[in-house]
């Protein structure tokens, strides 16, 4: 084996991530910033120094004889996965094969950025393990260079890019250096792979490589320690890397269990629940509070991304996968927090949130920890969420002094102008009018309005009884096709174009579904979603109200698929987001696979409808991952064992999904109390789960009423301050009404209640800040019961 100076590189490069079917993801609570996950049996992304930064894509081991015989770890058939407490997330992984047993332990070290695998080999002495190391520091697979070096007298492996740097060092059991015929090269050309597979055997030993994605690997005892260290500099990543070896893995171990000790410590699970919940679900429960604490950055205290995945990541480049931030899921994460007591944690949570919110006041799509965005679209809900969060966290008299008042402000402003349309749902496809964005917009202004009362209170009161009041006539659909099929009188939509506003025939206009290779080009008549459940989980409508029952019932029919793990549903029909039918990766289509967080929603109606929410918590206990933790996606076709895809059990979307968990840590609790442990007060006590009686029409620039039932009032609802100026009937006797101030909004109300049916205004608006007239004619006629 001969040393050459650089590695060469592959003629094209298509840098892909490791699989999304994490078994474990971990972190070591305390001062430290590294994060790991575990998939196939090996180390795959590990995260420095925020939870947004993957510096790995994998590190995992090579068993050869040198004679021909190898075998990587993560090509053979799963192992068996150990974990003795579902409070630490602290892996032992056993890979077997007729030759030879091969274990690993993996542990973050609690007070350094070191990445710990203590290994041992046992079986056929020819054997040795190689380890195989691909860097991608910074999440770059262009510019990363890595060599092979002395630190303090000691072989290390070294890579950098930019101000990242990493060092791997080997500790035999000896406590002496274990790094044997050290090699660096580039992924796809001259990585330690690619010699196995030319060679059989490890031949190469390159000494430099890069720029490019880099690979390190080395010769090493059967038995012995490896350390990953990360650092502002290859020099400092080593000091950590050794520093930790020196100490030992035991160490390591023993206060990385301490700090998850500690920390569940002060959030034990109810006593009660060890009588009542299978230990099944009493094992997801606790490492459902182990996988929030474990997604929460520490540079950005409060920030929790949503995943330490890349959806099919195996088959994907994307540079942000889904460690970001999104303001829904974050929210959904944090109330999971507060119903276990963690109201510190929900407050950080709040306060990243308040940093983050944009000038207008609403939240970006998604975003790195640091407030720069990636997706670039807006979501009602997103805007709605934080206020939920604030008056949550009030609820419980936990604000403890956080200042809200500018946020609620800003985010009640924006869901005036923008509400009750959205530019994306919540799962960022179509925009118009959706049932559950509709649903966190309404108890948004309602807790809002409460959070800040006087004049802001009544803005944001008028506004959201008249869209609570107008649910229905926006979103459920009557004397369809489905609903003659399915035996009922209508159903709520998945979303309504926003011309609904204006007219119902909108319900029956193309809503494209993203997604697909071909658009199944459905009105939006004939798509049905799971979205409307939140209209019950927030107080809006009861379980037992007919439209309720109608959907649900169209839902089930449409959208739930019996699984072996249990019943699971689909996000809504022609869904495109999963693996296509052959089983292959999403690859901006597809066809969409069932969730288990629809498990949990589905499980908190069954809940309000008076049945036992258990049945849906054991449904989601069985659809988790070999490591136990909840996907995205579960598989829901026929088993295709060659893609590890069988029925009731994780496809190949993330895992885990944060919100996913949250979810089912809110459902336990739902589940002692009775009730949605996320339900809004403010709007549980104001509707009671009934639409409110209101006699007045509401016309905003949004929502441009052309008729209104006779005997209502007019009032207007607008962001300046303006005259309306007003006439019947080919504006006979004209009038002017100024507006009033209302804090949030600018209101005029018209005495229309005793014009005659067939009365038409006329009107328009004087804009006295600027002194200028709208310059256009606005009109409405009021209508009798029959007309």
């Amino acid at each position: 084996m001969a040393a050459t100076s650089k590695a060469p590189g592959p003629a094209c490069r298509h840098a892909v991530w490791s699989t999304a079917k994490k078994d474990f993801v971990g972190t070591a609570p305390g001062p430290a910033r590294l994060w790991f996950t575990v998939g196939k049996g090996i180390i795959t992304e590990v995260f420095y120094p925020r939870i947004d930064i993957p510096q790995v894509r994998d590190m995992g081991l090579i068993i050869a004889d040198g004679k021909g015989f190898w075998q990587e770890l993560k090509a053979l058939p799963e192992p068996q996965l150990q974990i003795d407490d579902p409070a630490i997330p602290l892996p032992i992984i056993i890979h077997r094969h007729e030759r030879f047993t091969c274990t690993l332990r993996i542990c973050a070290d609690p007070l350094r950025d070191v990445l710990l695998m203590d290994f041992q080999l046992e079986g056929d002495a020819d054997l040795r393990p190689y380890l195989l190391c691909a860097a991608r520091l910074g999440e770059d697979a262009e510019n990363n260079q890595a060599w092979v070096g002395q630190w303090e007298g000691r072989p290390v492996l070294w890579a950098q890019q930019g101000p990242f740097g990493l060092a791997i060092s080997c500790r035999s059991p000896e406590g002496l250096p274990g790094l044997e015929a050290p090699s660096v090269g580039e992924v796809g050309a001259s990585d330690l792979w690619q010699d196995f597979h030319a060679n059989g055997r490890m031949l190469w030993q390159y000494q430099e490589a890069g720029p490019g994605e880099v690979s390190l690997s080395a010769r090493l005892p059967r038995q012995g320690t490896l350390a990953l260290g990360l650092g502002t500099s290859k020099e400092a990543a080593a000091t950590l890397a050794w520093s930790s070896l020196a100490e030992g893995f035991a160490a390591a171990e023993a206060g990385y269990q301490s700090a998850w000790d500690a920390w569940h410590s002060r959030y034990p699970m109810p006593p009660e629940w060890k009588r009542k919940l299978p230990a099944a679900v009493q094992a997801l429960y606790t490492r459902s509070a182990t996988v929030l604490k474990v997604h929460e950055d520490r540079t950005f205290p409060g920030a929790l991304v949503a995943s330490l995945s890349v959806p099919w990541g195996e088959a994907s480049d994307s540079r942000g996968g889904y460690h970001l931030v999104w303001s829904r899921d974050l929210v959904e994460s944090a109330g999971a927090l507060l119903a276990m007591g963690a109201a510190a944690e929900a407050r950080q949570v709040l306060t990243y949130l308040i940093s983050t919110q944009q000038t207008d006041g609403h939240w970006l799509q998604n975003q790195w920890l640091g407030g720069k965005p990636f997706w670039q679209g807006v979501q009602l809900d997103e805007t709605g969420f934080p206020i939920l969060l604030a008056a949550a966290l009030q609820a419980e008299q936990a604000l403890e002094g956080i200042a809200v008042g500018d946020m609620l402000r800003r985010a009640l402003g924006f869901i005036l102008r923008e509400g009750p349309v959205t530019g994306q749902d919540r799962w960022e496809e179509d925009g118009g009018v959706n049932p559950f964005t509709l649903a966190v917009a309404i108890a948004a202004l309602v807790e809002g309005g409460e959070l800040l009362g006087g004049k802001a209170r009544d803005c944001a009161l008028l506004l959201a009884d008249y869209w609570n009041a107008r649910l229905e006539d926006w979103t459920f659909v009557s004397g369809t096709d489905l609903a003659r099929k399915y035996g009922v009188a209508g159903y709520y939509l998945r979303i309504a174009p926003q011309d609904v506003l204006i007219h119902a025939g909108a319900k029956e206009e193309w809503m494209m579904i993203k997604n697909r290779a071909n658009d199944p080009h459905l009105p939006a008549a004939e798509q049905v979603a799971t979205d409307f459940l939140q209209l019950c989980r927030y107080g809006l409508r009861r379980a037992d109200d007919p439209h309720m029952q109608d959907s649900v019932k169209v839902m089930d029919a449409l959208l739930k698929t019996d699984t072996p793990s249990g019943p699971v549903w689909h996000r809504y029909n022609g869904d495109g987001y999963g693996e296509h039918p052959d089983g292959s990766p999403f690859d901006g289509s597809g066809r969409g696979r069932a969730w288990p967080l629809l498990v949990g929603e589905r499980g908190h109606f069954a809940l309000l409808g008076g049945d036992d929410a258990l049945p849906y918590m054991e449904a989601m206990t069985k659809m988790t991952g070999h490591g136990g933790l909840l996907p995205e996606q579960v598989w829901d076709s026929a088993a295709i064992p060659n893609r590890d895809l069988f029925p009731g059990r994780p496809s190949g979307s993330a895992m885990p999904l944060v919100w996913t968990h949250g979810e089912f840590v809110k459902l336990c609790h739902s589940w002692q109390r009775g009730y949605p442990v996320d339900r809004p007060q403010a709007t549980w006590k104001r509707y009671q789960g009934k639409a409110p009686q209101i006699a007045y029409t509401l016309w905003r620039f949004r929502q441009r009423s052309r008729q209104m039932p006779a005997g209502n009032e007019l009032r207007f609802l607008l962001p300046a301050p303006f005259t309306v100026h007003w006439g019947v009937d080919g504006w006979q006797d004209p009038m002017d009404t100024p507006s009033e101030d209302w804090d949030l909004g600018h209101v005029a109300i018209l005495p229309t209640q005793k014009m005659a049916p067939g009365t038409t205004l006329q009107f328009t608006f004087y804009w006295r800040d600027t002194g200028q007239w709208q310059g256009e004619d606005f009109s409405i006629t009021l209508q009798g019961e029959n007309s």
